[in-house]
């Protein structure tokens, strides 16, 4: 339990870089949080609150293999930690969560909305009202309604924070998306957003009926694809319906061709 000479110890869970990196740039520079890990996976998140014993956790409700309830079985209702559930579930499948009084954060949430959910878990844990929330707890996982539709495996939103806002980028208004570093730059329009993400990350995660990637450092939505150029040598790129021209590297020359529907050649 916090107390006023031990800072709040906070652990992520999460499936999604993106989603775990959101978090710990919301909580970065807070002298009264700790976080003290992160896992990718449920049950990287039974291993990390049984080890560590942290006071509040953000735990992903659909996670592979093992969902955020999951987790919640197998610790235990007793001796699970305060939690705030993070999720992609619309507001009409969150009434179990509503019903068993259980705070959660639905994807993507702003700045504002954080703040209410760490709040409200702080003011619980000073209360020490843990075994109500142990009780709500127990109470969702014996509760008999159908589980919840599974959202899209494949990213719908990307969120974007500049100059102290978070704005939410629809990803089929995404153009292109180039490599810079350690970070990948997303093109919509005449705008370029910049996130920390790797590539390969990306390619992943978004659908590939959308996008194709087609150099190590870009990533192109496949509708938006007016030309594919020629060179000599051997040298391909595409022209864009904008005028934007990307290379695209011999190794994922044939892939792109099956996709335009041309022969390879």
């Amino acid at each position: 339990m916090p107390t006023p000479d031990r800072p709040l110890r906070i652990l992520i869970v999460d499936d999604e870089p993106l989603a775990r990196q959101r978090l710990l740039d919301l909580l970065e520079g807070r002298e009264d949080i700790e976080v003290v890990g992160q896992a990718a996976s449920g049950r990287e998140a039974v291993e990390a609150i049984r080890a560590l014993q942290p006071d509040l956790v953000f735990l992903d409700v659909q996670m592979p293999g093992m969902t955020g309830l999951d987790v919640v079985r197998e610790i235990g209702p007793e001796r699970m930690p305060v939690t705030i559930f993070v999720t992609a579930y619309d507001q009409y499948a969150l009434k179990a969560f509503e019903v068993a009084a259980i705070d959660y954060l639905l994807k993507p949430f702003d700045d504002e909305r954080f703040e209410q959910a760490l709040e409200r878990a702080r003011r619980l844990l000073k209360l020490r009202e843990v075994e109500a929330l142990r009780e709500r707890l127990l109470q969702l996982l014996q509760d008999d309604r159908p589980a919840p539709p599974k959202p899209s495996k494949y990213l719908e939103r990307i969120a974007v924070e500049m100059r102290g806002q978070v704005r939410v980028i629809p990803v089929r208004q995404i153009d292109y998306i180039t490599a810079s570093g350690p970070y990948a730059e997303l093109h919509v329009g005449d705008q370029v957003y910049v996130i920390r993400e790797q590539m390969q990350t990306l390619e992943e995660r978004l659908d590939p009926d959308l996008f194709i990637r087609i150099h190590r450092s870009a990533i192109v939505r496949i509708d938006l694809i007016d030309v594919l150029l020629r060179g000599a040598g051997g040298r391909y790129a595409v022209r864009l319906k904008n005028g934007v021209r990307l290379k695209v590297s011999r190794s994922r020359r044939e892939a792109l061709e099956r996709r335009l529907g041309l022969h390879a050649g």
